[in-house]
């Protein structure tokens, strides 16, 4: 036997089987690596702006390449052929530009010496900035193979995972409860399909800093890697949402999540509730139910509020997401399905609008309130009544957001809803969908007064090109120097924007972490500008603090445009003031230009009066009508009021921002929850 036909044998010897789940393993060998005494060459991107290095940022050679930078911006370079010469990287990544030489080519030229290194910078686009990755295998496998510290225990690999959906956090007994769903391992294509769970500690426990990175510690099997938190003994995927603490009759804390028990990505077998047990840190069924358990099929995540001293959670429902569910923050409660309440217009009989007006949860030509489950369906089981889900979901379709650049519609698909100290608002980090130049990966930023809205402008945080970035997730318990810097993460995944054959290797279904500082002057929307009814008859026109001050929730009429608060104002706005004077027919309220006293402070700033027209057709023209004998003044966008009487000035006072239609839609009586 020749050496050809031996070599063929051996080979054919050391294959390994699979069949029927089973295969048969054979010994190995360790050969020392021939080149031990090889040396790489460090390559780090950074950031121009603040000196960090980006991760996932992609150089390619001009034999095409490809190498991607690890959570600290780094490339271990080693590439037999290309070692001691120049090579010329082209230099790509999401949200980040490098500047092009005098033929366009986006890249650089570098000396690859072993041992050596070299940092190039690269100009970001993103409001945003990205800090890491969270999960997955090689977090900061360039850093190890060129002895830069890195900041985890685990750095390479942590409990086999090298690949994890959706994530959601939980603070349980003092630690961070984390999930993700869907979970990939390197031994297998297939992972585990029933919820991945790590914990790790706290900031304020000893543990990392939210802007170098998040120490997990997995739940583990025999083999070491992550094993399911909620396994079911039925078939299907299991998929957790709607995650919250409560403590039950016997006052003990306990975690809750809703599960659903999927056929496919769109079909459930069933839903339900499920508890986690301390004792083996896995959920178990707490109620079992049909495919519509909830009047919400996605409860998204749960949102601490507290309403005239009684405590809530409210859910932050994806697809699109809006906050339109809630339920009492008590064990009898939160499991029952007909206590949970929908923020609806599809109210019980006995409901009027003038009920709803003085709850301010009118909408349009909607009266909306919130109504328990068990109203709408008659204290029947909810999978009874599909036309109540059916209705629900219709009505949430008219939510979206507007874009503050181009005043096109945004259609919000998942995220999160929180409240934010520094903004002393109600902050949305969403990711859209039908977007561009990613299908789900264009990351917006919104606000409103309250967790229900109104919801109006928005602007994009984070961009990707052809690449998935879904579902979100702020982490508000990262919150650093009084909200001003707030912390999320979401899904980076080829699958529903891209291919499979450009995925990013290692990067591709895991989770990314991005760091938003709030006083970015980019980041001023406009605000809600309130109309009043006051005790004359007349108007008067207060933003959220002047309404809340005065208590005057009860009185908002509508709104009638929307502007730039004065703290977020710029040099290209024009200072609007209140001016009122008293006269033979009573009190008059007007806006002016013009400031009526020194000590005078502008309501809002608008952007000065133009003759020619916007390319963004949410900014419009801001008219002053006098009413004939009264001297009373109206502020509207409107060319023409439907009323009779009213004069209108010839030239506008101003441009504001368009009210989008359908968005006085407010819950003034809810208040934030510490810790959410």
């Amino acid at each position: 036997m020749n050496k050809s036909h031996l070599w063929f044998v051996l080979m054919t010897i050391c294959t390994v089987f699979i069949c029927s789940g089973s295969c048969i393993e054979l010994e190995q060998q360790a050969f020392p690596i021939q080149d031990s005494s090889r040396k790489y060459f460090k390559i780090q991107v950074v950031d121009r702006q603040t000196g960090r290095g980006v991760p996932l940022v992609e150089l390619r050679t001009t034999n095409n390449i490809r190498y991607f930078t690890d959570s600290s911006g780094i490339v271990a370079f080693y590439e037999p052929g290309l070692m001691d010469t120049e090579v010329f990287f082209f230099v790509e990544s999401h949200g980040y530009e490098f500047p092009k030489d005098g033929f366009g080519f986006r890249g650089t030229r570098l000396k690859t010496l072993r041992e050596g290194s070299v940092i190039i910078k690269i100009d970001r686009l993103n409001i945003a900035e990205r800090l890491y990755r969270v999960t997955g295998q090689g977090i900061y496998r360039d850093s190890v193979l060129t002895g830069h510290p890195v900041p985890l225990q685990n750095p390479v690999l942590n409990g086999q995972v090298t690949g994890q959906d959706s994530v959601y956090t939980c603070i349980h007994r003092g630690r961070l409860f984390w999930m993700w769903g869907d979970t990939s391992r390197p031994s297998y294509p297939l992972g585990h399909f029933a919820m991945a769970g790590a914990v790790s500690r706290l900031p304020s426990q000893g543990g990392l800093d939210p802007a170098i990175g998040v120490d997990l510690k997995y739940y583990v099997a025999e083999d070491g890697f992550s094993r399911p938190v909620s396994p079911l003994k039925e078939p299907g995927m299991v998929w957790l949402d709607g995650l919250l603490t409560v403590k039950d009759n016997e006052g003990r804390e306990r975690m809750v999540a809703k599960y659903a028990r999927m056929k496919s990505l769109g079909e459930a077998y069933g839903r339900g509730l499920v508890v986690f047990n301390d004792a083996t840190n896995s959920f178990e069924p707490l109620i079992r139910s049909g495919p519509d358990f909830l009047p919400y099929h996605n409860s998204g995540h749960a949102i601490g509020v507290n309403v005239d001293g009684r405590e809530y959670y409210y859910f932050a429902t994806q697809f699109p997401l809006a906050v339109r569910m809630r339920v009492r923050a008590e064990w009898d409660h939160i499991l029952d399905p007909n206590r949970y309440e929908v923020l609806t217009s599809l109210a019980p009989k006995g409901s009027n609008r003038k009920d709803a007006q003085r709850l301010n949860l009118v909408k349009g030509d909607k009266a909306y309130r919130w109504v328990p489950a068990g109203e709408l369906i008659g204290n029947e089981i909810l999978f009874r009544k599909p036309s109540v889900i059916k209705a629900l979901k219709k009505e949430k379709q008219d939510v979206h957001l507007y874009d503050i650049e181009s005043g096109k519609e945004i259609s919000p698909h998942g995220g999160t809803v929180y409240f934010n100290a520094y903004r002393k608002r109600w902050l949305m980090i969403t990711v859209q969908q039908f977007g561009e130049p990613s299908f789900l990966g264009e990351v917006w930023y919104a606000e409103a007064d309250t967790p229900v809205g109104p919801w109006a402008y928005a602007r994009k945080i984070v961009t990707h090109n052809k690449y998935s970035f879904y579902n979100p997730k702020q982490h508000p318990f990262f919150d650093q120097d009084g909200g001003r810097v707030l912390f999320f993460e979401g899904t980076y995944s080829h699958t529903f924007s891209g291919s499979a054959e450009n995925a990013t290797p290692r990067y591709d279904y895991n989770q990314i972490m991005y760091r938003l500082k709030l006083d970015d002057p980019r980041l001023a929307l406009p605000v809600a500008v309130y109309q009043i009814r006051d005790k004359q008859d007349g108007r008067d026109y207060l933003l959220r603090d002047g309404v809340e001050k005065a208590g005057r929730w009860d009185l908002v009429e509508s709104i009638p445009f929307y502007a730039i608060e004065p703290s977020r104002a710029h040099k290209k706005l024009v200072p609007i003031y209140v001016h009122k004077t008293l006269g033979k027919s009573g009190r008059t309220l007007s806006l002016t230009r013009l400031r009526p006293l020194p000590s005078a402070k502008p309501l809002f700033y608008a952007l000065p009066p133009a003759d020619r027209l916007n390319e963004n057709s949410c900014i419009v023209s801001l008219y002053e009508y006098r009413r004939a004998g009264t001297g009373q003044r109206l502020y509207s966008i409107e060319a023409r009021l439907g009323e009779k009487g009213w004069i209108r000035t010839e030239n506008p006072l101003c441009r504001v921002w368009k009210t989008p239609p359908d968005t006085l839609l407010l819950d003034s009586k809810a208040k934030p929850v510490a810790g959410y």
